[in-house]
């Protein structure tokens, strides 16, 4: 079995767009720009044995005011700019609207990568910043990395731990590692 760090994209990967203290997704590869600590994080934890995964709802698609094709457009980027096993999306447009099970905070995303990447989830962790991703990695039994981007929202759970951004996670990660 592989251990294995799930990200959340926007806001963990790369700088998600604020407007009145909430976060938005890039909505074009011209608006999405990865955070310059984060190849280097990726790296550290590519080294350490871990698999890479990316794990994001993206509801507008769902919702029909972002084109699908605009979202792998910017995933085939991130893929080529980090080294990632894996990017699981879920598109429905949640609001009450998504009956499936993938939607964060729900832990489909983690569970299907999990059975299809042979993934033990307890010695696996989930890197968010919103409460969903907290929610959804401890649904799924993994540890979880809250990074505090400061948005007007409250966590309903509590993360196993804090970091400002990727790098330190990588670093909490790899110290509980050993």
């Amino acid at each position: 079995m592989s251990r294995a760090v799930f990200l959340d994209r926007d806001g963990v990967i790369n700088r998600a767009l604020e407007r009145d203290g909430k976060p938005y997704p890039s909505a074009s590869l011209g608006e999405f720009e990865i955070f310059p600590e984060v190849p280097e994080a990726c790296r550290r934890l590519k080294q350490a044995g871990y698999l890479l995964v990316v794990a994001t709802n993206q509801p507008d698609v769902g919702r029909g005011t972002l084109k699908q094709e605009a979202v792998e457009e910017i995933h085939a980027e991130m893929r080529r700019q980090l080294p990632l096993d894996r990017v699981e999306v879920c598109y429905h447009p949640g609001k009450g609207l998504s009956g499936c099970d993938c939607r964060k905070p729900k832990p489909g995303m983690l569970l299907r990568a999990a059975r299809e990447l042979h993934i033990d989830l307890v010695q696996s962790w989930m890197v968010g910043d919103r409460w969903r991703d907290v929610d959804c990695g401890h649904a799924a039994g993994c540890r979880t990395i809250f990074i505090d981007r400061g948005y007007a929202e409250e966590l309903k759970q509590q993360p196993d731990f804090r970091a400002k951004n990727l790098l330190e996670a990588a670093g909490i990660i790899l110290a509980g590692a050993k």
